[in-house]
């Protein structure tokens, strides 16, 4: 069984600004719309997954809000011709056959972490759509990261990727398991969460590949043979184990819809009508073909 997770404010973004003048016949903006629904069906060609969901954040945990109360605070507020298509981008998604899954108060990384997390158990696979580092912790043989950038595609024939923990490795000079100390010593500037001033990614991959873990370096500052480095440790030790709190993953959410329940189920006639109005009509075409043809297969199931 493959289970399909897609980072919904992530592809919002990502897609709404690849086609900010794409507008309806009315003029209103709608590229956000089209680019996500055209990588949702992309992912289903790429990946052909039994479950999906998009999921969406909704609110930052209290543990890490209490922790660094400007957690995100920098984050510019939503453009507002990508705000006013949230509405129908809402609506489409599950008629085009995806639930969407959120919880109150939960980042969306969290939420997929603990859907893979359930995936697992069950010996599945698990695709996280995403450009989210933190999810990168738990890449596994099981647990991969899709993505379509051309950056991270092998050969020029490839449509898409899957990130592995080798790919991790070469990414960032750590294994997936190491990555959190990694994220904890550099910081992550687009979270807002400070980094031990002086210490790039590089110098964060040689420390932990040399002694391990962040917990082994904490435990013995004395053996990080630098002296400056090991002053900087020393100076954010206290932000060191804050970082480390901000960056873990949660992995046991309750899960807001039964991960069996999690179905891809096109609503062909509502979805149409939708799509006909908002004047996508190369995606309406698309999906009027693909009735057709469910409609087909199911009449020939009936009298086979």
């Amino acid at each position: 069984m493959k289970l399909l997770l897609v980072d919904g404010y992530y592809y919002a973004y990502r897609s709404f600004h690849a086609l900010i003048g794409l507008t309806t016949p009315k003029g209103e903006p709608i590229g956000a719309v089209y680019g996500f629904l055209k990588a949702l069906r992309r992912m289903q060609r790429d990946l052909q997954p039994d479950r999906a969901a998009v999921v969406w954040d909704q609110g930052i945990p209290a543990r890490r809000s209490s922790l660094q109360p400007e957690y995100k605070a920098q984050r510019a507020e939503m453009p507002e011709a990508l705000e006013a298509q949230l509405p129908l981008l809402r609506k489409l998604i599950p008629l085009l056959g995806f639930p969407s899954v959120a919880l109150p108060d939960t980042e969306a990384d969290d939420l997929m972490a603990s859907y893979a997390y359930e995936a697992r158990a069950r010996g599945w696979e698990s695709f996280l759509a995403t450009a989210d580092k933190d999810l990168f912790q738990i890449v596994s043989t099981d647990i991969r990261v899709y993505t379509t950038q051309k950056t991270e595609l092998l050969t020029p024939k490839d449509t898409h990727a899957l990130l592995d923990a080798a790919r991790v490795q070469t990414k960032w000079g750590v294994a997936p398991e190491q990555l959190g100390d990694l994220l904890s010593l550099v910081g992550d500037s687009a979270d807002n969460i400070p980094g031990v001033p002086g210490i790039g990614p590089k110098g964060a991959a040689a420390l932990l590949n040399a002694h391990g873990s962040l917990d082994a370096i904490l435990k013995d500052l004395d053996s990080v043979s630098n002296l400056k480095v090991r002053e900087k440790l020393v100076a954010s030790r206290i932000q060191l184990e804050q970082n480390r709190e901000m960056v873990r993953l949660d992995l046991d959410l309750p899960l807001p819809s039964p991960i069996e329940e999690l179905c891809i189920r096109p609503q062909y006639e509502p979805l149409l009508a939708e799509l006909q109005q908002a004047g996508l009509r190369s995606l309406e075409a698309e999906m009027r073909k693909e009735a057709a043809h469910s409609v087909g297969l199911r009449q020939t199931e009936l009298f086979a």
